[in-house]
């Protein structure tokens, strides 16, 4: 795959995941899940900004800079100290259409990871070191929407390990 259709591609995947965080505020009712969506959903606007950029430097000049990309979400230690903080005001019971919207985003959000990590093995130079942030950023988003997910199904796992076993009663 070359740098430009790369580019035209993360877009695309941009894109989709932006809409379904646009979409997800829209119907969720719980208000720290639409800021949440809300958060991920202007992070990934600014992605599609990024790689717009990138591609209309690359069309020009047939290079492109991979000037640094920020992002809006935290570190998971804080998005771990934050949901504690909510979890005395979440009800799980009343979070069914949240965890749909939560699931469908963990889904995107992998496969979106799994296509930056396939670049990064893929391009040179610039291109591997953009694709490479992108890699860390999607991360994070992963890492917030399971510690969601993890928290509105009552699993018992945070951050995919385990904090209790109901096993032995």
């Amino acid at each position: 795959m070359t740098l430009e259709e790369a580019i035209k591609t993360a877009l695309e995947y941009e894109e989709k995941i932006r809409d379904l965080y646009r979409q997800a505020a829209e119907t969720a009712e719980d208000p720290a899940a639409i800021r949440i969506f809300n958060a991920l959903g202007n992070d990934e606007e600014g992605h599609l900004a990024y790689l717009s950029d990138r591609l209309r430097q690359w069309e020009k000049t047939g290079r492109i800079t991979a000037e640094k990309l920020e992002t809006t979400i935290p570190s998971r230690e804080v998005i771990q100290r934050e949901i504690e903080n909510l979890k005395p005001r979440l009800t799980r019971n009343d979070q069914k259409s949240e965890k749909q919207m939560f699931s469908r985003a963990l889904q995107m959000e992998v496969e979106t990871s799994r296509f930056y990590e396939k670049m990064v093995a893929e391009m040179t130079s610039e291109g591997r070191k953009m694709f490479a942030r992108f890699v860390e950023i999607e991360n994070g988003h992963i890492d917030m929407v399971q510690a969601e997910l993890d928290y509105i199904s009552g699993t018992g796992y945070w951050f995919d390990v385990k904090e209790f076993d109901m096993s032995g009663y």
